[in-house]
């Protein structure tokens, strides 16, 4: 098997994160879970809800694009898959990818609807409340999947978000197809417990059939795919069926178990919690990175945890930081 030109591809919602701090009683206001994630339906739905908010920032986003980006930050080849449509926002977006040294190629889409957009609320405990409009994303098509890259990338990279539209999850099907003909891993993050309420058979069977080598999750995700509130034992059961189970526990640190190995980290310390969007994005992209470059579980998930308490100590979902040189002080 030749040695692939990249780390990780990932493929995942081409989005851009428009975010705006709101108190508690805002939240209350719009009817929604603080913390969750909420998908929205129509472009007139999301331009409702963008009228209500205070002034924000805007940064390209997307989950998985968060984590290739914070990969490409610490010194990785990645690649991206994911739609936007032919207008500002999917500029925005494709520029900013590629800016950062990511491969993306995926050919925009004609016509309505829009890019994906993900109005997040950022509250004083920094908790983020996310909206989102999946927009030209859900439409990804299986033709638009790049399987050169794809067959050239040490890990491939997919997040639940995307699994909800039947297009994408058609194409991320043909992805994991791709990947493993080629030898090469798979990498799976749930993503939110919304899409284990939804698709939690789906995801079950693609263990038991073995085709994730490498799981993300956090506690709650965790606990609904094995239908169980009992930690441990949610770990022992899902940890049985694929390779790698990385599971994490904000404050309380991760841990992972790797073909029956178990390493725990803490988590990193910070002054203050600025804002937790992104976390698990950057979680994964150390870990990822790690992996890729030959480190062993508990360095994998130190790097995870470092780049998780980058990015929570600011506004935004993208590092602002050297990210090299924050890892080489860390991990060496």
């Amino acid at each position: 098997m030749s040695t692939p030109t990249y780390d990780v591809v990932a493929i995942g919602n081409a989005i851009v994160d428009i975010l705006a701090t709101a108190d508690d009683a805002f939240i209350a206001e719009i009817g929604v879970a603080k913390g969750s994630m909420q998908l929205m339906f129509s472009s007139e739905e999301a331009d409702a809800l963008y009228a209500k908010m205070g002034p924000g920032m805007e940064i390209s986003g997307g989950s998985a694009a968060n984590t290739v980006a914070g990969i490409a930050a610490l010194g990785g080849k990645c690649g991206f898959i994911g739609q936007v449509a032919d207008d500002q926002l999917g500029q925005v977006f494709a520029h900013d990818v590629r800016s950062i040294g990511i491969e993306f190629a995926t050919p925009v889409r004609a016509g309505d609807p829009t890019t994906g957009r993900c109005l997040i609320f950022v509250t004083p405990d920094g908790q983020r409340t996310m909206n989102t409009f999946l927009g030209a994303g859900q439409f990804l098509p299986a033709a638009a999947i790049d399987t050169a890259m794809i067959a050239d990338s040490a890990i491939l990279y997919l997040e639940g978000y995307l699994w909800d539209p039947e297009e994408p999850r058609a194409a991320m099907r043909a992805a994991i197809d791709c990947a493993r003909g080629a030898g090469r891993k798979v990498a799976f993050t749930l993503s939110d417990v919304f899409c284990i309420s939804r698709h939690g058979g789906d995801f079950r069977q693609l263990l038991s059939d073995g085709l994730i080598d490498i799981l993300f999750a956090n506690e709650s995700e965790l606990a609904a795919l094995a239908e169980t509130d009992d930690f441990d034992a949610a770990v022992a059961k899902i940890s049985a069926q694929v390779p790698t189970l990385v599971v994490t526990r904000g404050e309380h640190g991760a841990c992972a178990i790797q073909n029956g190995a178990r390493a725990e980290v803490k988590a990193e310390p910070i002054a203050k919690v600025v804002d937790t969007t992104g976390a698990g994005d950057l979680f994964a992209a150390g870990f990822l990175h790690g992996q890729a470059q030959g480190y062993d579980l508990h360095a994998s998930l130190k790097l995870g945890a470092v780049c998780a308490a980058e990015i929570i100590s600011h506004v935004g979902a993208r590092p602002m930081v050297d990210m090299k040189a924050l890892a080489a002080k860390h991990i060496g």
